[in-house]
């Protein structure tokens, strides 16, 4: 008759996945061999186990089993070559490096060496030198390896003795029937080694505060919020261990004339209405230099004139954004009387010569719209 494997693990048919697997694992711990050694009824318990577990576990199996009644998938439901090793169990449950993997001695080593750690500098540049790039040397405070003890620590190699404690290892095994746990160990923290007298420099703390003078190449075209990565300039390791980074974040500086949009350059211009009427050539501004556009009679205030390639270098590219220049009508804020009358006399010729201006027409459609609405 074909195997019950949900009676098997104690659960009802409609258990979820982590009801299985809890299941199993209380199962698979009380059972397995190596807490039962000789114990042959023992022994075979753990394989039906294991052989219930690798199907229900998978939602396929689980589904053929359902409905077939069988575990039959090919290889017969042989599980004779199934892996009881203890680790594996664990490896199922808590992942690779898991303190767990330790229960039953199976625990990988571990390196000694302690890595440094990152840093972070906030670097604020002009305008032009983020769309030029430029280099910069900025004072970094970091921890480095004390000279004077070569970062033991100790005043000198008599003062270093081995952890009576862990015996050196580093590590304390604390063992209780089936369990055995390791930790690190709480007097010598892992090392092995327990100082006696501290080094005079650091105090034992292995690493002193040393300002270093770091160069930054500073590509053309970053922005604010960009964020440059100098590999092994931040704290210096231990034991070993590798340096942290300096992680560089930038800072632009505002331009008193240009603003930025991406890797384009906005540059609003103020110009005259008599210009603006008139037609004219103006000098703009760009960030190499002067040069000089044609503004066309008739030019409404806020038209956009585009300097292709004049903007900001794209990074790491030999693109470049453009210069969008923008004219804007200058109003003046204060007439004289004698420019009054003038400007009320310009605009009573413009009315003769011009009846159906923009403005005339815009009013007369916001009269005709009101009209229909009383009606």
């Amino acid at each position: 008759m074909a195997k019950d494997y949900y009676k098997i693990l104690g659960v009802s048919r409609t258990a979820t996945e982590e009801e299985i697997k809890l299941a199993y694992r209380k199962l698979a711990l009380k059972y397995h061999p190596d807490r039962n050694p000789g114990d042959k009824v023992a022994e075979e318990k753990f394989k039906e186990i294991n052989e219930a577990y690798e199907v229900l576990k998978n939602p396929e199996k689980r589904a053929m089993y359902d409905r077939y009644g069988t575990a039959d998938f090919g290889n017969g439901g042989n599980f004779s070559d199934f892996d009881f090793s203890a680790s594996r169990i664990f490896e199922e449950f808590f992942g690779d490096g898991s303190p767990f993997e330790e229960f039953f001695g199976g625990g990988r080593g571990k390196s000694r060496g302690i890595n440094g750690e990152d840093l972070k500098y906030e670097l604020e540049i002009e305008f032009e030198e983020a769309v030029f790039g430029c280099e910069k040397k900025i004072k970094v405070p970091r921890l480095e390896v004390c000279h004077f003890c070569n970062g033991t620590g100790a005043k000198d190699q008599n003062s270093i003795i081995t952890c009576p404690y862990c015996k050196g290892t580093g590590n304390i095994r604390i063992s209780q029937g089936f369990f055995s746990i390791s930790k690190t160990c709480d007097h010598c923290g892992g090392t092995g080694k327990i100082i006696k007298e501290f080094c005079p420099k650091c105090r034992g703390r292995r690493r002193i505060v040393k300002e270093d003078v770091v160069k930054v190449e500073i590509p053309a075209g970053v922005n604010t919020g960009n964020r440059l990565r100098l590999r092994h300039k931040g704290n210096s390791g231990l034991d070993g261990g590798r340096a942290g980074d300096l992680y560089i974040d930038i800072v632009v500086k505002e331009h008193p004339i240009f603003k930025r949009d991406g890797y384009n350059l906005i540059c609003d211009i103020p110009v005259s209405f008599s210009k603006l009427a008139l037609g004219c050539e103006i000098e703009i501004p760009t960030l190499k230099g002067k040069e000089k556009i044609k503004i066309p009679p008739g030019t409404p205030s806020g038209k956009i004139f585009v300097l292709k390639g004049k903007g900001v270098p794209v990074i790491n590219s030999y693109r470049k954004g453009d210069l969008i220049v923008r004219v804007n009508v200058e109003i003046p804020k204060k007439l004289t009387k004698k420019q009054k009358e003038l400007l009320l006399e310009f605009e009573r010729e413009v009315e003769k010569t011009n009846p159906k201006s923009e403005e005339k027409t815009f009013f007369e459609k916001v009269k005709d719209f009101f009209n229909k609405k009383t009606h």
